[in-house]
């Protein structure tokens, strides 16, 4: 990486004023050891572009208030206008576990976009492994109450095509996916038990498939049902980021992306259990581009003085090479540019 990679600029844009941090991740590569967190500088405070930042690296866009007008104005900074019927991809948490984003907390939001909470059925037996008990658990955790709720696959599924995947030839997603013109992927960024780390391209990738298709994704594309696949660890990853990579594909333009970096357990919000955070908040960020959203959360995460149980979760099970593979899919950038706002 040159030292311009790194060097900080003075750009104009979003009205108030705001701080590029050149937060450049290094090479791709699937060995955890050897992915390592970008470094940053500090620049003067100036207005920022909304789109990207210099030497065409993804905007991404970071602010520590994490509330409802926080998640706005992270939405509002990536200076787009969802089209259309808009679709807010969230994770509506299982029975038990209390670190999914609130109803509180995305009310304004997703009432700015009038949009509707879109889930799919899981492919574990649970309360959310039906239709009628994931559309009972969106009701019982508030969420029924601030927008109306879409279990996508109840009443079956459709095939988006894969471009370029080892593993899936289609990705199999809810009926009612098409019936969107547009999606915010609103991800509560976390770590995982399988995939390492919870973020916008798990949230669209294994979030999107209907529950038959979450099986396709952890076997690899071999079998339709269950979790316990025998599936090799990257090959699943891979396979989680071939999906993702239908949606942005057939969304083109049509989908942006919002993280929620708080209540950081090294475990997902499908978990009933999950083990309490043992760091601090960070905040909200967004980006156009799913890879470097994810890469910059994995970064302040990394750099964050008390992250070393949610570090130590990720690299134990390779989730980076999630993001390393996306790149090499041409679905992002695991260079990117950070924006306070």
């Amino acid at each position: 990486m040159t030292d311009i990679d790194r060097r900080q600029f003075i750009v104009s844009g979003i009205g108030a004023s705001a701080l590029l941090l050149g937060v450049s991740s290094l090479s791709a590569c699937s060995s955890p050891a050897a992915d390592s967190a970008g470094s940053a500088e500090t620049s003067s405070s100036a207005t920022a572009t909304s789109v990207a930042s210099p030497f065409g690296l993804p905007a991404v866009y970071l602010t520590s208030d994490i509330s409802p007008a926080g998640l706005v104005a992270a939405y509002e900074a990536l200076g787009v206008t969802l089209p259309g019927k808009v679709a807010v991809k969230i994770s509506t948490g299982e029975p038990g576990g209390n670190n999914f984003l609130h109803p509180e907390l995305i009310g304004d939001l997703v009432s700015k976009l009038q949009g509707t909470i879109v889930e799919c059925s899981t492919a574990y037996q649970g309360k959310r492994s039906t239709a009628a008990g994931s559309k009972k658990v969106a009701a019982d955790h508030g969420f029924t109450a601030i927008a109306p709720v879409d279990i996508q696959d109840a009443d079956g599924e459709m095939t988006l095509p894969v471009r370029g995947g080892a593993h899936l030839d289609v990705n199999r997603v809810g009926a009612s996916f098409k019936v969107y013109d547009s999606y915010l992927a609103l991800s509560h960024f976390k770590g995982h038990s399988i995939a390492g780390l919870g973020g916008a391209l798990k949230n669209i990738g294994i979030g999107l498939a209907s529950a038959r298709g979450k099986g396709l994704i952890h076997s690899g594309g071999t079998k339709f049902s269950g979790l316990s696949s025998g599936a090799k660890q990257d090959t699943f990853l891979e396979a989680m980021t071939e999906a993702a990579g239908s949606v942005i594909d057939h969304l083109g333009n049509n989908i942006v992306y919002v993280n929620v970096a708080y209540r950081l357990s090294v475990d997902c919000d499908c978990d009933s259990h999950p083990a309490s955070p043992t760091m601090a908040d960070i905040g909200v960020l967004s980006s156009r581009d799913p890879v470097a959203l994810d890469q910059a959360c994995v970064d302040l995460v990394k750099a964050a003085p008390d992250g070393a149980d949610l570090v130590g979760r990720i690299t134990s099970r390779n989730g980076l090479h999630a993001l390393a593979y996306a790149e090499k899919l041409g679905l992002g950038s695991r260079k990117y540019q950070l924006l306070r706002i």
